[in-house]
């Protein structure tokens, strides 16, 4: 046992009397950490403790909690049944998951001159983590100095302007301010303004309380005034989902092939990567990019010895109605504490008013459930920032699930045990702000690796796949070429209640569906939804129609205007109404037949 190994397990023991566990540490400083806990708390609180140390790169936790049992995803069977379908697709590339992320990689591969498939276990794209965040493209302030995450944090936010002219996506920088009400927060508030003038955020501001209030007047309520702030001006607020649908589109129109309710349960490699398994068939392929969210270090760990571990972070948000939108103007934060940024106030993009996130782990990978305890804790907290925020007027609540690797810093890299395999893991929050970033960064990675002929090799027998030549399809330089016929811009969805009266005029007289309104909320009409449907990639279920015009997002929640987007989407896509859905195959909305049909 080295050094490092033996001090680990010494302080872990003293700090942990009662539990039986052992830490392990390879070559590479992460650590394995392996026994049995009492409670989930104690599993976290463990491998948080272990990853403090500084020498540390990444934790495993192998540990187990007495009572709890989480059913593994079966692979093996789902394996196997793709096996036997033999190889359906071949390509140079497959980016596995299709949130921001994913489609973030696609776009930006889609300028090159080879073959690209995104696949994803979902029935849309943007159905995991990028569907359920607030939205903010954070400036850089909250990561460490000198990490993957900062770098990739910084250029993200300063790439969002040109991504939002190119696809067409709603963008808007309304700045954010950390708030302190009495000297003993003043320490914090201190150390997080030192802290973004070290990570290079751009027009970042120490000011008064007097000046908080000045540029956000609605703090003047509060019984207890900030006495000073941070000012970030070049926080922005995006819809998450508009941002990924955008980048598939393009990703699409540029030649990328999605494949959707299509789940990864194996990848062939020897020496290299040959193919993926998935539930519909093989894909052969060359590369494989990992961008699989809280699944990532599934699929990393079905090909490395070297694993990974990612523990699902949930936060609990609250969005109130349009008439509680113009309550604030920029995003209000409170100092934060350990495990983020703290619960925010905030003006969404298109008008409502969001507070939240709370942060906790859970063992659950698809436990996006709300809570009582979490929703309390979203209303009592927010209320420290903004007086008077009107509760009677939250309309929805959700969750989404963040993925943490315990090591803290995005996990972005080729293996070195299975060459061809790129890691894009742990990405949380500044997930979204990084996106545009992480897509260049990966590219250059893909192109790396390209241009190094020496890894022209032949995998040989692969097993229950017969043997083919995995070789790069490149130009006599060994270089990736750049498409000449790039699409570089996307055609947004026209938003017929943002026109001038003479524009929806005109609209309507060419094609009259732009004047039948479906979801009076949100004002949306037949020709939106119609293009909703018909778009790359269009929507199919009650939630992908939503994510793309909005229809559905208003007050009631749909309560209006469901049955009449169903019996549209029935008749564009010829589905029977029996076998439309919210989201998935499982949320069907007639379970029955009614009376009065018999």
């Amino acid at each position: 046992m080295n050094t490092l190994n033996r001090r680990i397990n010494e302080k872990v023991k003293d700090k942990f009397p009662e539990l039986n566990i052992e830490i392990r540490i390879n070559e590479r400083n992460i650590a394995t950490v392996s026994g049995e806990c009492e409670t989930w708390e104690q599993l976290i609180d463990v491998g948080h403790f272990v990853a403090e140390d500084a020498k540390i790169k990444n934790v495993v936790s192998e540990m187990t909690v007495k009572g709890l049992t989480i059913t593994p995803q079966d692979y093996a069977s789902m394996a196997k049944e793709g096996r036997k379908k033999g190889i359906i697709q071949k390509t140079d590339v497959v980016i596995i998951g299709a949130g921001v992320i994913g489609c973030g990689i696609a776009r930006e591969l889609s300028k090159y001159d080879f073959h690209c498939i995104v696949v994803d276990k979902e029935n849309d794209v943007s159905v995991g983590a990028s569907k359920a965040n607030n939205g903010n493209i954070h400036p850089g302030h909250a990561v460490k100095k000198g990490t993957l995450k900062h770098k990739l944090n910084i250029l993200g936010n300063r790439m969002y302007d040109e991504w939002a002219k190119d696809l067409q996506f709603e963008f808007q920088r309304n700045g954010l301010m950390y708030i302190a009400w009495e000297e003993e927060y003043l320490p914090a508030l201190k150390r997080r303004y030192t802290k973004g003038l070290e990570n290079g955020v751009d027009g970042i501001r120490y000011i008064s309380g007097e000046e908080a209030m000045a540029i956000e007047p609605e703090l003047k309520k509060l019984d207890n005034p900030p006495i000073a702030a941070v000012w970030l001006p070049s926080l922005a607020h995006v819809e998450p989902y508009e941002v990924t649908i955008a980048l598939a589109e393009n990703a699409a129109e540029n030649q990328v092939k999605f494949m959707l309710n299509t789940k990864v349960c194996d990848i062939v490699h020897d020496g290299r990567i040959q193919a993926v398994v998935t539930s519909r068939g093989v894909i052969e392929t060359k590369y494989v990019i990992n961008a699989a969210g809280v699944y990532a270090d599934e699929i990393h760990n079905m090909v490395s010895e070297k694993k990974l571990h990612i523990t699902p972070r949930r936060g609990e948000y609250c969005l109130l109605d349009k008439n509680a939108g113009t309550l604030v103007s920029h995003t209000i934060f409170q100092v934060p504490g350990e495990m983020g940024k703290g619960v925010l106030v905030t003006p969404t993009i298109h008008g409502n008013l969001m507070i939240g996130p709370t942060a906790d782990d859970v063992p659950d990978k698809e436990d996006n459930a709300t809570t009582r305890a979490g929703l309390d804790k979203v209303l009592n907290d927010s209320a420290k920032s903004v007086k008077g925020i009107p509760t009677r007027q939250v309309i929805t609540s959700f969750a989404g699930l963040r993925a943490h690797e315990d090591g803290g810093d995005f996990q972005i890299e080729e293996l070195t045990d299975v060459p061809g395999f790129i890691d894009v893991a742990g990405i949380e929050s500044p997930g979204l702000t990084s996106a545009p970033a992480i897509g260049v960064y990966v590219c250059d990675l893909v192109k790396k690796m390209m241009e190094d002929t020496d890894r022209q090799i032949n995998p040989g027998d692969s097993g229950n796949l017969r043997s083919f030549e995995v070789a790069d399809k490149q130009k006599s330089s060994g270089r990736l070429q750049e498409k000449e016929n790039f699409i570089e811009t996307r055609k947004g969805i026209v938003h017929f209640a943002e026109l001038s009266l003479e524009e929806q005029k005109e609209l309507i007289q060419k094609n009259p569906a732009y004047g039948q309104v479906i979801c009076r909320c949100e004002t949306v009409t037949e020709g939106e939804i119609l293009d909703a449907i018909r778009r790359p990639l269009g929507a199919r279920t009650l939630d992908g129609v939503k994510r793309r015009v909005r229809a559905g997002m208003g007050r009631c929640q749909g309560g209006f205007c469901t049955p009449r987007i169903m019996e549209i989407l029935s008749r564009e896509c010829g589905i029977p109404l029996e076998e439309i859905c919210k989201n998935n195959p499982d949320s069907r909305i007639i379970v029955g037949t009614n009376k009065d049909r018999l």
